[in-house]
C-alpha cells in the first residue's frame, strides 16, 4: 500500500510487490500511515496544518483551553478570527469595499442567501448551467424568485464543456448572473471571468476557492463552502460588495442577511469556530508558501501530470471534458475497457492506498480531486499506478 509521508529511512526508494516496482511517497517523521486522499470533499488538508491543530487541540497556545472550548467572544478566539480575515484579505487582494463573511453552512445555504440579499420575490435572475452544482443553484433560485432563467446550458453536451459567453441570452432586468466557477462532479472550470457587462456576477467557488488568483472586482458576490480546498466542513465564506447589502426582502431569515452578518463581524450568533480557526491556519500557510500565483502554478503542474498520463494512454484512460475547460481541481476519467475494468481499477487503487477515486454516482468512472493540499508526488504516484495497471490489463 502506498502511504502519504510514511516514515522511513530509505526516502525515495521503491518497494517491490508481486515482482513489480511500486513508487513510495515522500516522508515526514511522525506522520504515520496517511493515504493519498483524492476525495472531492471533505478533502485532504495540509499535513503541517493538521500537526499544528494537533498541538493546539488540548491547550491552545498555553491558554489552558482547546479551540473547541473557548468562547467566540474571548480575546484568544477574537484574535484567531481577526487574523484569519486579515490573512484572507491579503492572500486574495480583497478591496476595502467588499465584506468578508464567515458563515455557518456552505454553498447550498448561500444559494438561497444570495437570492434573499439581491432580489425580491417578484424579480428574476440568470443562471448559467454547467453541471450539478449550477443546476442546484438554479433550482434554489426557482423557489424564491419569479423567474430563475437558464440563459446558457451545456446539458446537451453532458456538462463536459462551458457555453461561450457570446451565446448567453441575458434577461432584461434580471438582478444577477450566477455561475459555478468549477464543477466538482463534471470537472469543468471557467478559465476566465465571463464578461457580463454591468450586471452583478455571482460565483460559487466552492471547489476552486484559493487555488488561483481571484479578480474580486469583477464579481458582486463570491461564495463557497470551505470543505474542499480550505478547511473542514461546516462553514462557507462569502466575499460581498458593500453596495449589494442592506436591501434584503422582509421575509429574509436573520441568518441569511449579509448586512446583519457583516455588521456583527460574522458573529451575530456563535460561528463555526473550529472551521474558522483551521481555515485561518490554511490562509497563513498559503501566504507563507508564496500566495495564490504560486499555488496556481503548483496546481497546473499537478494537473499536467495527470492529464498527460490520461492523454498519453492511447485511449485506455479517457477524459470526457473539453480540453479548454478542464478543471485543475477535479479530474474525472473513464477506462475504455468498461465498467468491470473500472471496478477492478478502483479496487486495486484503494488497496494501494489511493483513497476516494470512485467517480460521483451520477456519472460513474473515476475522479481524482487534486486540491491545493494534494502534493505533486501524490499525483505522480497515482500516475505510476495507472501506467502499471494498464500494462497488466491492456
Amino acid at each position: 500500500m502506498r502511504f502519504l509521508n510514511r516514515p522511513r529511512d530509505d526516502a525515495g526508494a521503491n518497494e517491490t510487490r508481486g515482482g513489480r516496482a511500486v513508487a513510495r511517497a515522500g516522508a515526514r517523521p511522525g506522520a504515520g500511515n496517511r493515504l493519498y486522499n483524492f476525495s472531492a470533499g471533505p478533502a485532504t488538508l495540509p499535513l503541517d496544518v493538521l500537526e499544528e491543530i494537533q498541538r493546539d487541540l488540548v491547550d491552545y497556545k498555553g491558554s489552558g483551553m482547546s479551540v473547541l472550548e473557548m468562547s467566540h467572544r474571548g480575546k484568544d478566539y477574537m484574535a484567531i478570527a481577526e487574523k484569519a480575515e486579515k490573512d484572507l484579505r491579503e492572500l486574495v487582494g480583497i478591496p476595502d469595499n467588499y465584506k468578508v463573511l464567515f458563515l455557518q453552512g456552505g454553498a447550498s445555504t448561500m444559494m438561497a442567501s444570495n437570492c434573499h440579499n439581491l432580489a425580491a420575490a417578484t424579480d428574476s435572475a440568470d443562471f448559467v448551467v454547467t453541471g450539478a452544482w449550477s443546476v442546484k443553484a438554479q433550482k434554489e433560485g426557482a423557489k424564491m424568485l419569479a423567474k430563475a432563467n437558464v440563459i446558457a446550458s451545456s446539458k446537451d453536451q453532458s456538462f463536459t464543456t462551458i457555453p461561450d459567453v457570446k451565446d448567453w441570452k441575458f434577461t432584461e432586468g434580471s438582478k444577477f448572473v450566477h455561475i459555478c466557477s468549477n464543477e466538482t462532479i463534471g470537472g469543468v472550470e471557467f478559465k476566465e471571468v465571463p464578461d457580463v457587462g454591468n450586471r452583478v456576477l455571482v460565483a460559487d467557488m466552492s471547489s476552486n476557492y484559493l487555488s488561483k488568483p481571484i479578480e474580486v472586482e469583477k464579481y458582486g458576490i463570491i461564495y463557497g463552502g470551505v470543505q474542499k480546498n480550505i478547511g473542514p466542513a461546516g462553514m462557507g465564506i462569502a466575499i460581498v460588495r458593500e453596495d449589494l447589502m442592506g436591501n434584503t426582502r422582509a421575509d429574509t431569515p436573520s441568518m441569511f442577511d449579509y448586512k446583519l452578518m457583516a455588521d456583527n463581524d460574522s458573529m451575530y450568533n456563535t460561528p463555526p469556530c473550529f472551521t474558522w480557526y483551521v481555515s485561518g491556519l490554511v490562509f497563513a500557510k498559503l501566504l507563507k508558501d508564496g500566495g495564490l500565483k504560486a499555488m496556481e502554478q503548483r496546481n497546473i503542474e499537478k494537473a499536467n501530470v495527470l492529464y498527460g498520463a490520461i492523454d498519453g494512454s492511447g485511449g485506455y484512460y479517457v477524459s470526457p471534458v473539453d480540453t479548454k475547460y478542464r478543471s485543475l481541481m477535479n479530474v474525472p476519467f473513464t477506462l475504455a475497457g468498461g465498467e468491470e475494468l473500472e471496478k477492478k481499477f478502483l479496487a486495486e487503487a484503494k488497496a494501494e492506498g489511493f483513497e476516494a477515486l470512485k467517480g460521483h454516482r451520477s456519472v460513474g468512472g473515476a475522479r481524482a480531486s487534486i486540491y491545493n493540499a494534494m502534493p505533486k508526488e501524490g499525483v505522480e504516484a497515482l500516475v505510476s499506478f495507472m501506467k502499471d495497471f494498464q500494462a497488466r490489463n491492456a
